[in-house]
């Protein structure tokens, strides 16, 4: 068993926690309100790659919800960061929109269609067969295939839509090569967000409302874990799954007797 110390940092996914279809959920507000005036060091995480972290932020607060740019990580970011440090001023040919493609050439990468370290799934609002196509002829020479996250749909305010984990699938049924997933539940996404905050497995907390990507990615890095039922999973499928959160609580507002006082001078 790990040795819990108070919590000093917190991780939070983002829809299903703190937002809902376009909508903040109750005492989302409070709990960014009330890390901040505690002095609690926390990132907002997502899995989706679309927008940049200060477009989030600005999307955050046309919600009421105030988080800066800066406490927010995306699947996105942690693909740059993972290429850059695999293999350094790389090249990529990308499918994806802003977040990723502007995440890559912070990291200094260079983005094209012509023989290229590797090939970049995210998500798209218009995925392209003639991109998709070409990702295929490029993996089949010898490109490596990364993607951004295992996530199969994505929500919209007609229903669901394919996300990249779903044209993931069909671009390994047409190459027989199995993308590398960067974002949650590879723990890989926790590890990049621990070391942002600076925080300590034992003392750090991750709130989220996903048995199969927050909570296990949680688990696997050795964090304290929070699911809420405001989103995917519902209480009576926590059984089915062979690990556990250390709470299950009914929504954010809930996690807030959680938060200490505040820390520091």
């Amino acid at each position: 068993m790990i040795e819990r110390r108070p919590i000093e940092c917190w991780l939070s996914d983002m829809d299903g926690v703190l937002v809902h279809e376009g909508h903040p959920i109750p005492g989302a507000d409070e709990f960014v309100r009330r890390l901040t005036e505690a002095n609690r060091r926390f990132l907002v995480l997502t899995n989706n790659s679309i927008y940049t972290r200060r477009d989030l932020s600005a999307r955050l607060a046309s919600m009421g919800l105030h988080v800066p740019a800066e406490a927010i990580w995306t699947s996105a970011l942690a693909t740059a960061q993972f290429l850059s440090d695999q293999r350094p001023e790389g090249s990529a040919y990308v499918i994806g929109e802003a977040g990723l493609t502007t995440a890559l050439h912070e990291a200094g990468y260079v983005l094209t269609d012509i023989d290229p370290d590797y090939v970049v799934l995210g998500e798209t609002r218009t995925y392209s067969f003639s991109q998709i196509t070409r990702a295929i002829r490029l993996i089949e020479g010898r490109a490596r295939f990364i993607a951004t996250n295992p996530d199969p749909i994505g929500p919209s305010a007609e229903g669901s839509l394919p996300a990249c984990g779903a044209v993931a699938a069909m671009i390994t049924k047409a190459t027989g090569v199995e993308p590398y997933f960067v974002g949650k539940p590879n723990p890989l996404m926790m590890r990049t967000a621990l070391n942002r905050v600076e925080g300590h497995s034992e003392s750090t907390a991750m709130v989220g409302d996903r048995m199969d990507t927050d909570i296990v990615a949680g688990v696997e890095a050795g964090l304290e874990t929070i699911l809420v039922l405001s989103g995917v999973t519902r209480k009576e499928e926590v059984e089915r799954f062979p690990f556990r959160p250390s709470h299950v609580l009914p929504s954010i507002a809930d996690v807030l007797p959680m938060i200490g006082e505040r820390s520091g001078s």
